[in-house]
Order: structure tokens, then C-alpha cells, then sequence
């Protein structure tokens, strides 16, 4: 927990005030972590004296499996000893002459430690400030009472498993010390037992003297005999009953040992790789690697003290056998604490960064693999190498039912060797693959409709580890999610769809890589609504009215009830397999153009809600009818793969007195490249109020590209504008504002046919969205539209001089 000083705590946050700061105020097991942190590779007295400096540097922004970044780590470190010395120099009187040589000293050891690795410290930096920022996060949570039940759920089970431990640690150190009083307890009697067998020889060379002597000191020696001889049997009975009650100790201990295990393995670390799955999809990858390795760390010790323990009472049995179960347990005990530790090193073998789930072939791709115990068990004195390949569903299947013992391939990846290295400073063992690239695939036969996209392959990582100096030797494997390959970019949207259902619905434990055909629909809006805010960079996902039309799409319905749509389900098929009725692309292809145009153009947009987005024709229509003309809305097509419409409200040119909604031909990313939606909206006067009633500069001036400069050399430079011929005004100017252009006096390129403005139901043959309804005519239509788009001869309002 934090320490509260005078009500301080409920406002403590990292913008006002520093993380160090923060920091300083844990207590207990917190603090201890966040000491736990630092050492000679980074002291804490560097992070005390530096804390606004080192917090104030852009350390994420460095990538460490990128080689080429080493530049920029290494211009930090030298920033980092800079600032180091210049602290140093500050110092003075003397109270600072011991600061004053210290400073300097570190200054000189991370420069000597860093200088050939500079990439090293970053990680260092970054492990640090992150671990400090979750503790601090914890520590405030828990203080201030705003953690949320998840929160407060989590903090509980982190405080049962380091109890646990505690128990662990308690037991361990009184079976060390049972095994003590057991080897001093033998040592004594072998002492004894050797005091026993010079009586039997004194008493056996007594022929020598005369019959008196003879007697006299047989007496004695036989008394003394009987004495140490009652006392080896009581004695030996009381050491069996110590190995007894220490083995019963160490049974209790390895089941101890085995809970807390399971607990980590099978219950945190697979709720991680959820999350990390989740995080495929856009989800946050919360990390908390950090803390799993550490428990896993422990487990490890743990582990391993047990087994020395074992291990001993084995070579005590040895040294004196005596009657009774005890080599029988003792194997047992070995073989029970051999499967475990087993189970920790296999388990702990993970993917820290997995390959992209969509993998084109030929293509550069990156990966991290990582064992959590890898420090403790001294792995990393004999560096193991792991290999990756890319296996079949079948194949992965195979392998993890034991059925395959050797690893087939589907594949070739180039650079798929890598050996595993420790970083000190973070006391991590990992392999960095940077460079592999899938160079061909096998593809399996496909069943019914399934296409390539649909096909999921999976990256093996595997390797040897030898713990103990060679005592155990382990040959581990583990599997990357599910990958699906492409060869050509115009995939990418189907073998995105095959990913996003596999990451939203795969359950833990599932035979690779099954997922239901069918899920609930608020499921798939709930994958839908992280996909989607996670290619916006925004808390702004899809609201209940978005989801509602995503519905009615989905379902060809036109109930505006969320409560209709609770219940249904959705099926693969549905989709991303069956075209949406009358139309040629899927659902999900559908949603992903206008994701991708979002994310390409219109985030910003979006993200200051000037994008309704989600709305059908009709509901335009019926939105903007009331309200007054000039008022405008932006919408997404529903003819068109990643189009987005202007719809607006205007009076009728050919009947006074009516007023129309019309629509211009959908923008497309094709559109965006030439010429922004901003300066397009700037561009055409008609539109005067965004809906419902925000004038137009105030929501997009701040977008607009600044005006065209002078003529330079003689040249003027011509200017892009659009046209709606049916709607050229003089600028009105509604809101006040100035415009970024002059619309009357610059030279422009006009496209009278582009935008294709038409009033609501204007032609039979055009749909809502200004395309053809017939399928027959589609690919007519979109000829058209290319031949319309493309570039008119620049017309020159007056000869442009120096030409």
C-alpha cells in the first residue's frame, strides 16, 4: 500500500506527480518489489537523482528487437551519464563529496557496462518504469478505494498466492531443518555404531590375557557392549521414525507445491495467454509477465530446495540402510518432485511475442520466445537454441496428443534458429527471432466451401533445456496462435475475418483450433466494438445505435429494438462466407472496408464525433428533413466497400417550395489520397451545419489545409477543388469563420460528373448510394466510375506566366 499523507493520496496520478515520487511511498511487499528492482546494473541511486530526466525520456519509443535502433540507445545512454555527471558536478560542501564521487562512479560503471550494448539498458529502463507504474497503480487502487471489482478480485488472488508461498517457504525451512537434526542424529549413531564394533574387537582380543584379567575386563566390555547396543536399537528406531515424519512432510510440501503450481500454470498463465490472444483482436494486453515470472521464479527455488532435501535423505538412507519403507517413498518422492519441476520448465517455455496471425510468404515477420524460470535454474549456462517451423492443423493436433514425436513441417521459414539469451538486467531468457520469413507453404486439402483463408497453421518453437548441470534434461515445445497464411495483400481481409472469430471464440484447453460455427450476437459485437477501437486509438467504440445497424444488415431486418437482436446468433458462414443479399461482398468485408477507411483518413474525424457513420439511407433522410437546409451528415455506403457519403438537406432546384435529401457518390480511400475530407467539405458552400446543428468550421476548419502560397519561379500552382455544378454558390461564410481557400478566384480542376449528386429516388436504376441495383450492371457501373475518376487536363483560368 501507499502511505496517505494528509489526504494526499486520493489525487496521487502520474500527470500530477512523478512516478519516482509515487514510488517512494509503498509499503510492504510493494516496496520490496519495487527495491527488488534495482542492483548493480542499475542503481537506485541513479533512478533517485535522475527521476524527472529519466521519466521525461522517450524510452518505449525504442524498439528492441530492431537492431537499428541501437543509435538511438545509445545517444540515451550517453544523455543518461551526461546527466549523470553533470548531477555529480552539482554537488559541493561536504555533504556532497561522497555523492559527488559516487554519482561519478556509476556514471563510469554504466558507461563500461553499456557502451557494447546499449539496447540492454533501454530494457533495463523500460522493465523498471513499467513495473514501478503497475505497483503504484496497485498500491493506489487498493488505498483509494476506485479499483473496480475486477480490480479488488485480482488484488485477492495475488495476496492468496504470495500467502501460499509464504506457507511454501515455511515448510521447506522446517523439513531443512528436520533433515539437519536427522543427519546429526545419524552422524552420531554411526558414531556409535562405531564405538559398538571396537568393543566386539576388544572383546575378541582378550584370549591373550590370563584367565582373571580375562574376566575382569570382559565384565566391563560386555556391560558397555549392552549398553551401546540398547541404545543403537532404540536410537535406530527413533531415526526410522524421523525418515518417516520427514517424508510425510515433504508429501505434504509437494502438494503444496502442486496447488500453487497448478494455480500459476493452469489458472494465471493461461488467463495471460487469453489475454494476449484478445490483444490479437485489439484487446489490452495487460502484461503482469513480469509477476507471473516472478511466481514462477519462486516455484522454481522452491522446487529445487525440495529436491536437494530429497536428494540428501536418499544419500542418508544410502549411507545407513535401515528396515523399513523408506527407499520406496524416497522414489516416489523423487519421481513426484521430477514430474513437477517437469511441468514448471515445459509450461514456462511461452511466446512473449507472437508472429502475425495473418503471415504473408515472403515476407519479414518477428518473434519472442521466453522461459519464465529460465535465471533460477542456471538454463542459461549452457544456452540452449530453439528452432522454429510451421506446422498443419493436423500436425498440431498430432503433437500435442503425443502421437508425433518428431516435428513435421508445412513449410519453410528462413532464419528459424535462434539462441536463447540472458538478459541480466532483467533477468529474462529469451530467443529474439528478428528475421524469419516464411519462404513456401504446404497447404492441406480444403473441405467443402473452405478457402485458403479460412486454413490455420500454427509456428512450433522448440528446444532442450538441462537443469542441475546436466541432472535433468527437457525437450520442450510450445505453439503460436493460430496463423493463416496469404500470398497476395487482396487476402488480407478474409484471412483477417478467419483470425478475428478464432482470437473472439476460441475456448482454453480446445483441440486445435476449434471454434463454435455459430456464437451469440452480442458476443460478436463485443469483438466487433474492440476491433474497432483499437484501429481508432480511441475510447470511442460503436455505440447501441451502431450496433443496431450493424444488426439489421447482418439479420436483414428493420427493427430498430436492440432487445430483437439480444438472442440471435450468428454463423461463420453468415459471416464472412455468404454475400449480404443483393449484394457481392460479406458482412465482415463490409465492416472491414470501413474500418480500414476509418483508420487510413478518418480517425480524427471519427474520434471528435463528427462521423454518424452507422446510418442507412432512410434514417438520413428521415434525420435531416428535420432539420434546416444546409445541414449535412456523414455516412458509410452500404453499396460500396469502404465508401463513405455526404448526405444533405437543400431545396428542390426544379420545384419551389420542395426540399430534398441528396447524396453525392461515395468517397473512397482512392478519393482521400487526392484531396481530404475536411477540405472536400470545405470546398462545397451548400453544406453549412453539420448534423445537427454545429456550423461546419467549427468542427473541421482545424483540418483544413492551409492556402495555396504565391507563385514561386515564375509558376502558379494549381489547385484541386471539387464541384457540385448543381450547388455552386458564393461562400456564405455561416458560421462567421474565414475559409482556407478562395473558391471564385483560384484556379481549379472541376469533375461535374465525379459526384454524382442525386436527390433521394431520383433514378430507378441507382440504389441509395448512387450505384446500380442490378448485379448484372455492377461491374458496368464501377467501370464507369473509374473512367470518371480519373484526372481531367488542369483548365487555367488565365496563362500561368513563366510557361
Amino acid at each position: 500500500m501507499l502511505k496517505s499523507n494528509n489526504s494526499v493520496l486520493p489525487s496521487l496520478n502520474r500527470s500530477t506527480m512523478a512516478m519516482w515520487i509515487q514510488a517512494q511511498q509503498l509499503q510492504g511487499e510493494a516496496l520490496h518489489q519495487m527495491q527488488a528492482l534495482y542492483g548493480q546494473h542499475f542503481p537506485i541511486e541513479v533512478r533517485h537523482y535522475l527521476a524527472q530526466w529519466i521519466e521525461c525520456q522517450l524510452w518505449d519509443s525504442v524498439e528492441l528487437d530492431n537492431q537499428a535502433e541501437e543509435a538511438k540507445a545509445k545517444r540515451l545512454l550517453d544523455n543518461l551519464v551526461a546527466e549523470l555527471q553533470k548531477k555529480a558536478q552539482l554537488q559541493g560542501g561536504e555533504d556532497g563529496f561522497l555523492l559527488k564521487i559516487k554519482l561519478g562512479h556509476y556514471a563510469n560503471q554504466l558507461k563500461s557496462t553499456y557502451d557494447c550494448c546499449p539496447l540492454e539498458l533501454v530494457r533495463c529502463i523500460k522493465h523498471i518504469l513499467h513495473s514501478e507504474q503497475r505497483l503504484v497503480q496497485e498500491a493506489t487502487n487498493a488505498s483509494t478505494g476506485s479499483g473496480v471489482q475486477a480490480m479488488d478480485s485480482l488484488s485477492q488472488r495475488h495476496q492468496q498466492i504470495n500467502q501460499a508461498f509464504e506457507e511454501l517457504r515455511l515448510a521447506t525451512q522446517e523439513t531443512e531443518n528436520e533433515l539437519r537434526k536427522l543427519q546429526h542424529s545419524q552422524e552420531y549413531f554411526i558414531i556409535q555404531y562405531q564405538e559398538n564394533l571396537r568393543i566386539q574387537a576388544q572383546l575378541s582380543s582378550l584370549s591373550s590375557l590370563t584367565p582373571a584379567e580375562r574376566t575382569q575386563r570382559e565384565t566391563t566390555l560386555q556391560t558397555k557392549r549392552a549398553t551401546v547396543e540398547a541404545w543403537l536399537t532404540r536410537e535406530a528406531i527413533t531415526l526410522q521414525k524421523y525418515r518417516l515424519d520427514l517424508s510425510e512432510q515433504h508429501q505434504k510440501t509437494l502438494a503444496l507445491l502442486r496447488k500453487q503450481q497448478n494455480l500459476i500454470l493452469d489458472e494465471e498463465l493461461i488467463q495471460w495467454k487469453r489475454r494476449q490472444q484478445l490483444a490479437g483482436n485489439g484487446g489490452p494486453h495487460e502484461g503482469g509477465l513480469d509477476v507471473l515470472q516472478s511466481w514462477c521464479e519462486k516455484l522454481a527455488d522452491l522446487i529445487w530446495q525440495n529436491r536437494q532435501q530429497i536428494r540428501r535423505c536418499e544419500h542418508l538412507t544410502q549411507q545407513l540402510p535401515l528396515p523399513g519403507p523408506m527407499e520406496e517413498l524416497l522414489s516416489k518422492l523423487n519421481a513426484d518432485i521430477t514430474d513437477i519441476i517437469s511441468a514448471l520448465v515445459t509450461s514456462t517455455f511461452i511466446i512473449e511475442k507472437q508472429p502475425p496471425q495473418v503471415l504473408k510468404t515472403q515476407t519479414k515477420f518477428a518473434a519472442t520466445v521466453r522461459l519464465l524460470v529460465g535465471g533460477k535454474l542456471n538454463v542459461h549456462m549452457n544456452p540452449p537454441q530453439v528452432k522454429a517451423v510451421i506446422v498443419s492443423e493436423q500436425q498440431a493436433k498430432a503433437l500435442l496428443k503425443n502421437k508425433s514425436t518428431h516435428s513435421e513441417s508445412s513449410g519453410e521459414i528462413l532464419n528459424n534458429n535462434c539462441v536463447m539469451e540472458y538478459h541480466q538486467a532483467t533477468g529474462t531468457l529469451s530467443a529474439h527471432f528478428r528475421n524469419m520469413s516464411l519462404k513456401r507453404i504446404k497447404r492441406s486439402d480444403r473441405r467443402g466451401a473452405e478457402s485458403v483463408t479460412e486454413e490455420k497453421f500454427t509456428v512450433l518453437f522448440e528446444s532442450q533445456f538441462s537443469v542441475g548441470g546436466n541432472e535433468l534434461v527437457f525437450h520442450v515445445k510450445t505453439l503460436s496462435l493460430p496463423v493463416v497464411v496469404i500470398v497476395h495483400g487482396s487476402q488480407d481481409n478474409n484471412a483477417t475475418a478467419t483470425v478475428l472469430w478464432d482470437n473472439a471464440f476460441a475456448e482454453p484447453g480446445r483441440v486445435p483450433f476449434i471454434v463454435p460455427d455459430k456464437v451469440q450476437w452480442p458476443q460478436l459485437c463485443e469483438a466487433l466494438d474492440m476491433k474497432y477501437k483499437a484501429e481508432m486509438h480511441s475510447g470511442r467504440g460503436l455505440s447501441e445505435d451502431n450496433m443496431v445497424f450493424l444488426a439489421q444488415k447482418a439479420f436483414t431486418s428493420s427493427s430498430n429494438n436492440p432487445e430483437d437482436f439480444r438472442n440471435m446468433t450468428m454463423s461463420w458462414a453468415q459471416f464472412n462466407r455468404e454475400s449480404l443479399p443483393g449484394r457481392n461482398f460479406t458482412f465482415w468485408q463490409w465492416f472491414d472496408g470501413v474500418v480500414e477507411l476509418m483508420k487510413k483518413h478518418l480517425k480524427p474525424h471519427w474520434n471528435d464525433g463528427a462521423i454518424l457513420g452507422f446510418v442507412n439511407k432512410q434514417q438520413a433522410q428521415d434525420m435531416l428533413l428535420s432539420k434546416p437546409n444546409g445541414t449535412f451528415l456523414l455516412r458509410f455506403s452500404d453499396s460500396e466497400i469502404g465508401g463513405i457519403t455526404i448526405a444533405w438537406v437543400a431545396e428542390n432546384p426544379n420545384k419551389a417550395g420542395e426540399r430534398l435529401v441528396w447524396n453525392l457518390l461515395p468517397y473512397t480511400t482512392k478519393d482521400f489520397s487526392i484531396r481530404s475530407l475536411a477540405d472536400r467539405i470545405s470546398d462545397l458552400n451548400h453544406l453549412l451545419f453539420l448534423y445537427p446543428d454545429r456550423p461546419k468550421n467549427e468542427v473541421f476548419a482545424k483540418y483544413y489545409t492551409p492556402p495555396l502560397s504565391k507563385a514561386v519561379d515564375g509558376y502558379v500552382k494549381p489547385q484541386i477543388k471539387q464541384v457540385v455544378p448543381e450547388f455552386t454558390t458564393p461562400n456564405p461564410e455561416p458560421s462567421g469563420g474565414t475559409t482556407f481557400m478562395d473558391q471564385t478566384a483560384s484556379p481549379s480542376v472541376s469533375h461535374p460528373n465525379n459526384f454524382g449528386v442525386y436527390p433521394s429516388m431520383s433514378d430507378t436504376m441507382l440504389d441509395a448510394d448512387g450505384d446500380f441495383d442490378l448485379e448484372d450492371t455492377m461491374d458496368v457501373a464501377r467501370h464507369v466510375e473509374e473512367l470518371l475518376r480519373r484526372p481531367m487536363v488542369n483548365q487555367w483560368s488565365s496563362p500561368p506566366s513563366g510557361t
